[in-house]
């Protein structure tokens, strides 16, 4: 299982959703940088805000950190789960949910935590956002701001999904690695690997394959920046001094509140109901998610 995220700034996440804890080890983080917990700590409440599952989310420290200054060694931390109730999910030991992660993990490891899903429940980004956190705090110049976008409205009955959009700015350019460690290419395998996303498009994305070169194409202004930013702030996987601008799509919450058929490990068929604190709109703290894995993904390139 790949746990870790990143090559110059690593970072790797641990912990289950009902399970006693999560958290990460953080490595590669510079020397002598004193860090804000406070603005870390009301990061990781944006995330929390509104979920169904209110958790404590207190950051504990373990190392690589002295009255708030990194000490250039592994900076771990934990956050407790305070609020499990794996026994919601006791019907469900032995059946698959329709469209969650249950039957795959169960295929490639022959077991797998059916108390929400285990590492692959979206409480696995608590470390993420963290982390991420932890990278923004390195990137004084660099600004990530992520806006949720609903579709329709809610309905108690059933759940929707919804896109992130995200734009950075400060980011100067010829940041990126061509051919094979492109900056939006990187983007966006960041941004599939959050729990839900389903689809990603830089700049005027797939609208582009609609357009003429005419009008796709940015034409210049005399100090380098361009007229028009229909690539998103990326030319050829580097970074081109325009700010930077994706979206993600995420599908709706899978565990619905209805009556589903689950694939039972003997192969019949059982209608349940999903217990279990579930959302039925999940994008808004998605956005903070979004924004983590963007720091994280930039802070690599950056060192």
């Amino acid at each position: 299982m790949s746990n870790t995220y990143g090559d110059k700034f690593r970072v790797t996440t641990y912990g289950e959703s009902h399970g006693p804890a999560v958290g990460a080890v953080i490595d590669g983080c510079p020397a002598g940088v004193s860090l804000d917990l406070e603005a870390i700590a009301a990061t990781l409440a944006r995330r929390r805000h509104g979920a169904p599952r209110q958790e404590e989310d207190s950051i504990e420290w373990l190392s690589g950190l002295r009255d708030g200054i990194t000490l250039g060694t592994p900076i771990a931390f934990v956050i407790r789960n305070n609020n499990t109730r794996p026994e919601d999910y006791a019907p469900l030991e032995h059946l698959f949910r329709p469209g969650h992660a249950d039957y795959t993990y169960y295929m490639k490891y022959g077991l797998r935590d059916h108390r929400g899903g285990g590492r692959s429940s979206a409480r696995e980004t608590v470390a993420r956002v963290v982390a991420g956190a932890v990278a923004m705090q390195l990137m004084p110049e660099v600004e990530i701001e992520a806006k949720s976008q609903k579709p329709k409205e809610e309905s108690p009955n059933d759940t929707i999904g919804g896109v992130v959009s995200c734009r950075v700015t400060g980011v100067p350019a010829g940041i990126g690695e061509p051919l094979f460690g492109k900056l939006n290419a990187s983007l966006a395998a960041a941004m599939m690997s959050i729990p839900s996303a389903i689809g990603f498009e830089m700049g005027s994305g797939f609208k582009a394959a609609e357009m003429s070169g005419s009008e796709y194409i940015d034409r210049w202004n005399n100090d380098g920046s361009t007229k028009t930013n229909h690539c998103g702030g990326i030319q050829g996987g580097i970074s081109n001094g325009m700010p930077i601008e994706f979206r993600v799509a995420f599908h709706p919450v899978v565990s619905i509140p209805q009556p589903v058929e689950c694939l039972h490990e003997d192969g019949h068929l059982e209608t349940v109901n999903i217990d279990g604190r579930h959302d039925h709109y999940h994008i808004e703290r998605a956005a903070v998610v979004v924004e983590a894995m963007t720091a994280l993904c930039l802070i690599n390139y950056m060192l």
